[in-house]
């Protein structure tokens, strides 16, 4: 069977318990998760700070302001709820990275597919938000008749957020041999293939996201009908988005890569493991959190919440 970066063909040992720490791990993590705190105190400042203003509300004067606006919220985004999936990435790219003395080229060779995928995604549904506008599910927050309460942009983003989060389970049974890696052909041709598509996932992110600072990017671009800017600037987001993540992979490759290298060397069903474990744990946190959480929040049904969540 072939194999690709997510799958090498060596799997762990009590592949149960991986699941269910994994499963309770992401459970847990929509417990407590205030999206409230996550996007207006870190959210909102590290916007404001990189752009040198309040941005909540504040309109966005022109193309490169809009250029700005979304490169800068689109690093702030990097701390919500839709991208915590992203950083399961994080797992197998630290794993592809051997030794120290390896040149920079190769630390950033990863890099660069998981980058084009976001951007190709992204760049696509600007241009699809400037040519059909204010039309779209995005700017119809009203339930209207619905009983549940769900606006069809809520709507929207459960469906999204929901096959991602399955997506994501379905790459970490895959990473334990449980499911045939859905990867392997593509991967046999094209071995970036699998960072395309994590790239990919992340540029969907952008696809009915609820983000406050994104909806005025999302506003400013469908009502300026300039599929130019629409694509430049929803690439821009997307970049901001894993700009964080990259700069914490080189880091890490750069500062502990030897021993990480050597560690997972020793027993390559310790990449397994790991990456199955980051997966299942973002996509357990996806599905619950945008499917089943949003129900609890609409009263439709009940979930346990943290307080302060």
């Amino acid at each position: 069977m072939g194999t690709s970066l997510f799958v090498n063909g060596h799997f762990p040992r009590r592949r149960a318990l991986i699941i269910l720490v994994s499963a309770l791990f992401g459970f847990a993590l929509t417990v407590v998760w205030s999206a409230e705190f996550v996007d207006r105190t870190i959210g909102d400042n590290v916007a404001s700070g990189l752009l040198g203003h309040e941005v909540r509300d504040a309109p966005i004067e022109g193309a490169l302001a809009g250029v700005a606006f979304a490169l800068a919220t689109g690093v702030a985004g990097t701390f919500t709820a839709c991208n915590v999936a992203a950083f399961s990435a994080i797992a197998p790219l630290a794993g592809s990275v051997r030794t120290r003395r390896g040149r920079l080229a190769q630390v950033l060779k990863p890099l660069g597919p998981l980058a084009a995928g976001a951007v190709l995604v992204s760049a696509l549904y600007g241009v699809i938000v400037a040519l059909v506008g204010t039309g779209m599910p995005q700017f119809q927050e009203s339930a209207g008749g619905a009983s549940s309460g769900v606006s069809p942009r809520l709507v929207q983003a459960m469906v999204v957020y929901g096959i991602i989060g399955l997506v994501m389970v379905c790459l970490g049974l895959a990473s334990m041999g449980l499911v045939p890696d859905p990867l392997a052909r593509v991967s046999a041709r094209y071995p970036s293939a699998p960072m395309f598509v994590m790239g990919a996932l992340i540029g969907a992110f952008l696809i009915g996201r609820p983000f406050a600072l994104f909806r005025q990017l999302f506003r400013d671009a469908a009502e300026s009908h300039n599929v130019l800017y629409g694509a430049v600037a929803f690439s821009l987001q997307a970049v901001g988005n894993v700009l964080i993540m990259a700069v914490l992979f080189v880091l890490m490759a750069l500062l502990a890569g030897d021993r990480l290298g050597r560690w997972f060397a020793a027993d390559p069903r310790r990449a397994s493991a790991v990456m199955a474990a980051a997966f299942i744990a973002a996509g357990v946190f996806m599905i619950l959190y945008w499917d089943v959480r949003i129900l609890a929040r609409r009263e439709v049904i009940w979930y346990p919440m943290a307080p302060w969540a």
